[in-house]
Parts: structure tokens; sequence; C-alpha cells
């Protein structure tokens, strides 16, 4: 029973964290700064919100023991993944960068079953594959592979943030700290990494600016990455990377309600097969 109430858990961290990371995009369209802005505000404020939650729950004696090594790790492998996705589609086609990078719950689910004893069934594979080909459906298969040099740099940089992406999954599944503390040290590291960027683009923030910042720390900052820590510690590699897909079928789901973006029936039908590919995986791993 306890399991299977964990597993459940997890399930539920694993959705809500990709759907609470799908709204940086509605935050950055409205607010208007540069992507490193929105991005050291998202993992600092996020931090200072995670500070604020361990302060509420007296726990702050779990802030007094040194971080582990493989946090300090993942704190950067969630500044780099942000910088260099950035940089990715600075030189090539967003669809290019973003294709390229979500190919990282996939590549973390083959690195588990061969180095961290997670096996990845046949099923598990084949619903993972599915979960991609919904991923690829949503962007109407418009990739531009016409290879030139810069476009070869793009798809270096995704590259490295698909590896960076994927490292935050493995690493969270070694961590044995207390949940509270390693997702307040994550969201440090990578929010002071991130500060020399946001001091290079610095802009004053107005009222609304500010106002909004505070949501980009909540939401796809300290709920959002806080889920996810806590998922990686229930769910397998394998589980949590089909139902990362959730979040941008979150994201195209926002742009639909908040801004009008028109869905095509393609888009419509790979929203269903991420959906119907999250939903087996949660089912059939489902401990009885």
């Amino acid at each position: 029973m306890k399991d299977s109430h964990a597993h459940t858990t997890g399930v539920f961290c694993a959705i809500a964290s990709a759907v609470l990371m799908g709204t940086i995009g509605v935050f950055s369209k409205v607010m208007g700064l540069s992507a490193e802005s929105i991005s050291f505000l998202r993992l600092f404020l996020g931090s200072c919100f995670m500070f604020l939650f361990i302060l509420y729950k007296g726990k702050t004696s779990l802030l007094l023991a040194r971080p582990q090594f493989s946090v300090c790790i993942n704190g950067a492998f969630l500044a780099g993944f942000i910088v260099f996705y950035v940089q990715a589609m600075n030189y090539t086609t967003m669809a290019n960068a973003i294709m390229l990078v979500y190919f990282a719950p996939l590549t973390a689910s083959i690195y588990a079953h061969f180095f961290m004893a997670e096996k990845l069934h046949p099923r598990a594979l084949l619903l993972i594959i599915l979960a991609v080909v919904g991923f690829a459906m949503m962007l109407e298969f418009k990739l531009n592979l016409q290879s030139d040099l810069q476009k070869t740099v793009g798809l270096g940089y995704a590259l490295i943030a698909m590896f960076c992406y994927s490292g935050f999954i493995l690493v969270n599944r070694t961590i044995t700290s207390h949940i509270y503390a390693s997702t307040f040290y994550q969201l440090l590291i990578g929010g002071l990494l991130m500060a020399p960027f946001f001091i290079y683009n610095y802009q004053p923030l107005s009222l609304q600016q500010g106002i909004l910042a505070l949501g980009v720390g909540l939401f796809p900052g300290f709920l959002a990455i806080l889920f996810a820590v806590m998922a990686l510690r229930e769910l397998p590699a394998a589980t949590f990377g089909t139902l990362a897909y959730f979040e941008p079928l979150a994201v195209v789901v926002f742009g639909w309600f908040f801004f009008q973006e028109s869905l095509s029936s393609l888009q419509l039908a790979g929203c269903a097969v991420i959906l119907f590919s999250g939903s087996v995986k949660a089912i059939t791993d489902r401990p009885v």
C-alpha cells in the first residue's frame, strides 16, 4: 500500500511539475524580459520561496549541513540547461532546439537502464517513443535540418542543453539528502550561476513586471522544481521521462487559452498521444 501511495504521489508531482514548468512561456511573453533575466528570477526567487517554505515548516536545521556534491552539480545542470537552450534558439530554429532538447527524457531512461538498474522494458520504451512522436506532431514536424555553420552551432548548444536536462533527471535519482534542502540548493546554485547574465542584461522592472517576477519564482521556479525533485524520489527515470512530455502539452494549451493561438488537427492529435502515453505509463507502473 505504501509503495502504491508513493507511486501515485510521484505521478501527481511529475505532472504538476511539467504543467508548472510550462507556465514559464506565459510569464516570459507577458513580461517581455530577456530569457537570461527570466531564468535568473525563476531560479533565484525560487530559492527564496523555498527558503521561506523551509522556514514555515520549521526545518531550517536542514540547511546547516553542507550540500551534497551531487546537489551542487544539479544546480549547475539547471543553469546550464537554461543557458544553452537559450543559446540554441539564437542560432537555430526554435523547433530544432526544442525537439533535440526533449530527447532528454528518453536519453535519461536509456542511461538509467544500463547504469542505474532501472530496467527499461519494451512497453516502457514504446510509450516514451510514442510521447516523442506526439511531441513531434505538436510541432507539426516542422524541422529545418538545412546544414550550415550557424545551425550546426545551434544544434550543438541544444545537444548540451539536452544532456544538462538528462543530468538533472538522473542525478536527482541518486541524491539522498532531504528533499527540501536539495531543492533549495539546486535553485540557489542555479540562480547564482545565472546572476552574471542577469546583471549583464539588467533592465529596471516596472511594478507589473515586479509582481509577475514573484510569479516566475513561485510557479515555474519553487513549485515546479520542488515537485520535480519529489517525483524523482518516487519514480524511475522512464516514468518521469514519459510524464515530462506534459510540459510541451501544457505550453500549447496555455498558448491557446491565454493568447488565442489556434491548434491544428495534427497538434490536437499530438496532445492526445502524449496524454495517452503518460496515462498508460502511470497506470501500468502502479504497484499492486
